[in-house]
């Protein structure tokens, strides 16, 4: 398998763990693919020009980090991160939208200061704070939801808090989170995450 990726993506990050948990990261090749550059190919594996896009060893080519990640996690016997039925699947299901709805307003944070440096748009930017304080209130309040077996809940929701400490110091989550800062100082430590810690 190929995997077309930037060392820096939260969703990236999400497939990354994916593999190290079900065992299958050695069977993955990387493709570092900088989906900015001018002359990048990335359109020719996904139309949408996003990492991560997997390439499977019969030539599939899927994309999206959680349809990769239950692709993957298809591929092993061991305990799955996607639930199979029931309450369990549906609450994995809600931490991982969750989780890849606070990448994805980060990363909008984060271009709004980028692409316009000179004036960004201080609504924008206060939008994005509000959405990412509400989604960390509801982890607080339903940090029971975080205990247990692994599931891709919870690694979307760690990779997720794991982008926004690397890309936002002014955040304070912590404070007023110490539930959910206590379970990220357990699952942050597993060794799929360390070894998948992003870099610039």
């Amino acid at each position: 398998m190929k995997l077309r990726y930037s060392p820096t993506s939260p969703f990236v990050r999400k497939v990354i763990v994916t593999a190290i948990e079900t065992g299958l990261d050695n069977q993955i090749e990387r493709i570092n693919t900088n989906v900015w550059a001018p002359d990048t190919d990335i359109g020719t594996d996904n139309p949408v020009g996003k990492v991560p896009t997997l390439i499977t060893d019969g030539g599939e080519i899927l994309y999206d980090s959680s349809v990769i990640c239950e692709y993957l996690d298809s591929l092993h016997d061991g305990q799955k991160l996607f639930p199979a039925v029931g309450g369990a699947r549906w609450q994995a299901l809600r931490l991982n939208a969750l989780g890849d709805g606070m990448a994805e307003t980060g990363i909008r944070r984060l271009l709004e200061g980028r692409f316009w440096k000179e004036s960004p748009r201080q609504d924008w930017i206060d939008r994005a704070n509000k959405v990412l304080g509400r989604c960390f209130k509801a982890l607080e309040d339903d940090a029971g939801a975080l205990a247990g077996p692994v599931t891709i809940g919870q690694v979307s929701i760690g990779c997720a808090i794991g982008w926004l400490d690397m890309r936002f110091n002014d955040l304070g989550w912590r404070d007023d989170c110490p539930a959910v800062a206590d379970w990220y100082a357990g699952f942050s430590a597993r060794p799929s995450m360390t070894a998948s810690e992003p870099k610039e």
